[in-house]
């Protein structure tokens, strides 16, 4: 099985959302998945633990970080059930492009923050350079860049903004999604940059999230990474 990173990643926020109202913080992730390794990827999932962000000034550590196969955190697995639950009102936009999906088996680790009403989630995949480079030149369908999604009998709205491919680490991209759900609006921005065999995601969800604070995010997570990982 393989997960798409986005714009199936869209569809996560959109439904957890939805789901939550526009007020629900992201779900945390719980230490205790097993090591993972893949052939021809240099990273165990327990070495990029170790490169994982340890705080971040103004928010808090949500949980113990979660390391394993990226199918098996909980995080993946929480959104994957939120995606079965929401109701997409243009089905093809779930479906993602070829090459944009990342193995469920490849090494990762994660670990989220929070402070009032915001999170900030960072992800590291054990990943081959021309694999984490097609995640870096995916982009989301012109057709996907607005739709709909409904949980339970709430609806809500999401317009999706996407720029140019940007220069952290050795290639990245940044996606905006503003989500609206009834009176409540909610600000979610991912930035995916791919270093040497690995991709990283950052994500900073909440009503005041920014690009330019996903993209210093991704920044002080590229030092950190590069710091730790041979």
């Amino acid at each position: 099985m393989a997960h798409r990173l986005l714009p199936i990643v869209l569809l996560s926020t959109a439904a957890a959302v939805t789901a939550c109202g526009g007020g629900g913080e992201s779900a945390r992730p719980v230490h205790g998945t097993a090591p993972a390794e893949v052939a021809g990827v240099g990273y165990t999932s327990d070495q990029l633990a170790q490169a994982l962000l340890t705080e971040l000034p103004g928010y808090r550590k949500a949980g113990e970080p979660d390391s394993g196969s990226y199918g098996t955190l909980k995080a993946i697995q929480n959104a994957a059930r939120l995606q079965r639950q929401a109701v997409l009102d243009k089905p093809r936009c779930g479906t993602g492009q070829p090459g944009g999906t990342v193995p469920a088996d490849v090494p990762a680790a994660l670990v989220t923050f929070a402070k009032q009403g915001q999170s900030v989630t960072q992800t590291l995949m054990g990943m081959s350079a021309a694999d984490a480079e097609k995640q870096v030149n995916a982009r989301v369908p012109a057709g996907c860049l607005s739709f709909r999604t409904k949980v339970g009998s709430q609806w809500s709205q999401h317009r999706v903004t996407e720029g140019p491919r940007g220069d952290i680490g050795e290639g990245s991209r940044a996606v905006g999604v503003v989500t609206t759900t009834g009176d409540t609006r909610t600000r979610t921005w991912y930035v995916v940059f791919r270093g040497r065999q690995y991709l990283t995601t950052v994500t900073v969800f909440g009503p005041q999230a920014t690009r330019t604070e996903a993209e210093a995010l991704a920044r002080r997570s590229l030092t950190q990474t590069t710091r730790i990982l041979p």
